[in-house]
């Protein structure tokens, strides 16, 4: 039996509190995507998205103030791994749709379990770096958010968000995957001047410690 909590309305959409923990309304119900605990408030069940299994939670947790998503959205979502956060970003767009693209076809094949029970949720096995190869099953989205650990990160965000018109943009930084030997923050800021530079607008600017050492998450907007 499933425990009952009492929850709250976040600013985000989606996204419940009980002032502690981060929660989304389930989509598939009793289905568990990596292990995280479900409850039930006012009839209805909720799992618990846990900021250490996820950089998006943990952006909103560290203050994140801006949150693109809403329930009818498109979604390319690149590097999408096993699905953990593309799994709740699924569960606030319930009548929406998210791309996951992923390279590995170890992780794919896990990824591909959770799209089977998630029919808003389309696996796409493919390189980030390369939209053209996957743009017959794309349409054109709303938002890409990408969390990628390879080399220049902002050029593939870059023509991800052109190819398919996005509006709005997150791209969770890695630091490490850039440059060993620079400092984090010079990486990021280095990154937040060349989508100044292509005309983006910066929204924010997170660093993600120390929930996720090195990394930070960078929003933008087109509008």
């Amino acid at each position: 039996m499933r425990a009952e909590i009492v929850l709250r309305r976040t600013k985000f959409e989606g996204v419940l509190t009980d002032s502690e923990r981060l929660f989304t309304k389930n989509l598939v119900p009793s289905a568990r995507v990596y292990g995280e605990r479900l409850y039930d408030y006012r009839g209805e069940e909720y799992r618990e998205w846990v900021p250490s299994r996820s950089k998006l939670a943990a952006y909103l947790k560290l203050g994140g103030k801006t949150f693109p998503f809403r329930e009818g959205s498109k979604v390319l979502y690149l590097g999408a791994a096993s699905g953990t956060t593309a799994s709740h970003i699924s569960d606030i767009l319930a009548e929406g749709r998210v791309y996951c693209v992923e390279i590995s076809p170890r992780s794919f094949r896990d990824l591909v379990a959770v799209c089977e029970r998630r029919g808003n949720m389309v696996p796409i096995l493919g390189d980030a770096a390369r939209p053209e190869d996957y743009s017959l099953v794309m349409e054109d989205v709303d938002v890409v958010y990408q969390d990628v650990a390879q080399k220049n990160q902002v050029s593939m965000f870059l023509k991800n968000m052109r190819a398919f018109e996005a509006g709005d943009g997150m791209i969770a930084i890695k630091a490490r995957s850039e440059d060993v030997a620079r400092p984090p923050k010079e990486i990021f800021e280095e990154a937040e001047r060349k989508l100044r530079r292509e005309g983006l607008r910066v929204v924010e600017n997170l660093p993600l410690d120390p929930l996720e050492k090195d990394h930070a998450m960078i929003v933008v907007s087109m509008k």
